[in-house]
């Protein structure tokens, strides 16, 4: 392993399935997808049956704090153990460099380790490392439960770095046909393709080199227009907020008693270039379930006559009117809760974004009893077919300019939660790579 301390970057020790592993079984996609979809988890162990899996070393959230977590906790962690015993997963040192292919797009990605010691998920953090949204940190300890104890990390976690000059990942792209192919597949459930590379020594001190100008005050500073002495902002989350949050709470309970020098001290990440043009910021859409409460007396009640509710025809009309905006209120698509299709205007919000907006009134709705619970889907048509079930709402948000992510969180702190999510729910990232952190 080797510590560039001035990035917070360390070159991964990773530990890839071996000769003999079928790749589409092992691969699985993000635990926290599908999380009101259980139909999709089946089909998962279907197509992995007795096969090695990261399906069996992760936990699905659609399973976190249900029945029987415990008992799933102890045998992925026995799972995690006789992989290891049985040489079924293989150790490389070195960055890999990514390509992953989804509906006619390729995302390119650089998997390396960050240092959590230059991480910090509150909203003022100035860190090198930083949260785009906020941390709920009541989600932490579900999380906590799994990771204490776990001998492996298999990271969804996806940073981003902003940029423009494509410097630090794409001369890997360039480079590919001469470097050394690690593993190249199809992913399960029409998930698109996955291919990695290993990174030589020549390219890995280019990308040390260009996050390390990245890193420089004078260019930050002249990037965002900014003083000198503002703290730089390096590396800011993409997806897997909580995952990132949940290695640091870990590691902070860890390290009085293991040292300054135990890998959990790091967390292995995927790292993408916002600027990427296979790299799409998707919203996060709401949906609620078993409403109690008239959700549009409630927005009456609460914005007055700041709120409007104008019928649609169809779903399609309804993003079509949410997607284009207006610039005298913000506006979101609500589907069923007693009704069909409408678009919902809110004008003078307090937040900047719809999102914001929405979520501050979703909060005090939920725990004051509005409804049973809430779900944050990906996707125009899961939010449609969910919310048009009786008893549920839909909420349709619109999508943000990525190339505003930086800027807005070096100024004013983190996002609403749940504001932004990288690409729908089959373009996530599965996991394949894992590290040892025990």
């Amino acid at each position: 392993m080797k510590n560039i301390d001035k990035i917070g970057v360390q070159i991964p020790d990773v530990l890839l399935p071996g000769a003999g592993v079928e790749l589409q079984k092992w691969a699985a996609i993000a635990v926290d997808q599908f999380t009101s979809e259980p139909e999709y988890w089946e089909q998962v162990e279907q197509i992995v049956g007795d096969a090695p899996s990261s399906f069996r070393i992760t936990l699905p959230e659609i399973y976190l704090e249900k029945p029987g977590e415990a008992g799933r906790i102890q045998n992925i962690q026995a799972s995690m153990r006789q992989y290891l015993e049985q040489g079924i997963l293989q150790l490389r040192t070195g960055l890999i460099y990514v390509e992953r292919t989804f509906a006619g797009k390729t995302r390119k990605g650089l998997m390396m380790c960050l240092d959590l010691e230059c991480y910090d998920y509150t909203k003022s953090s100035t860190s090198l490392i930083r949260a785009t949204e906020g941390t709920i940190v009541d989600r932490l300890p579900p999380r906590m439960k799994i990771r204490n104890g776990a001998a492996l990390e298999l990271p969804h976690i996806l940073v981003l770095i902003d940029d423009p000059t494509h410097s630090v990942i794409e001369p890997l792209s360039a480079a590919s046909a001469r470097l050394e192919k690690l593993y190249d597949f199809d992913l399960m459930l029409e998930s698109g393709h996955l291919t990695g590379y290993a990174v030589s020594a020549e390219l890995e001190s280019g990308v040390i080199e260009a996050l390390s100008r990245l890193a420089d005050p004078q260019v930050f500073s002249t990037k965002y227009g900014i003083p000198v002495n503002t703290p730089v902002l390096l590396f800011a989350m993409g997806d897997g907020n909580h995952s990132l949050a949940t290695a640091k709470a870990v590691w902070e309970q860890m390290k009085p008693t293991v040292g300054m020098d135990h890998p959990a001290r790091y967390a292995l990440i995927e790292l993408e270039n916002v600027h990427d043009d296979g790299l799409a910021f998707e919203p996060i859409h709401r949906v609620l379930f078993g409403l109690k409460t008239d959700i549009y007396a409630a927005l009456q009640a609460s914005f007055g006559a700041n709120t409007s509710y104008t019928a649609v025809e169809s779903a399609e009309e309804m993003v079509r009117r949410v997607d284009a905006g207006d610039p005298n209120q913000q506006l979101l698509g609500f589907i069923g809760g007693g009704k069909s299709f409408g678009v919902v205007g809110i004008a003078h919000a307090a937040s900047n974004l719809p999102v914001g907006t929405i979520q501050a009134f979703l909060d005090p709705f939920l725990k004051q009893g509005g409804a049973e619970k809430i779900d944050y889907v990906h996707g125009q048509d899961v939010t449609v077919r969910l919310g048009l079930q009786p008893g549920n709402l839909g909420i349709y948000l619109p999508g943000m300019q990525k190339g505003d992510l930086f800027k807005t969180v070096i100024l004013d702190g983190a996002l609403p939660r749940k504001t932004f999510s990288m690409g729908e729910a089959r373009e996530k990232r599965f996991y394949m790579e894992a590290r040892k952190i025990a």
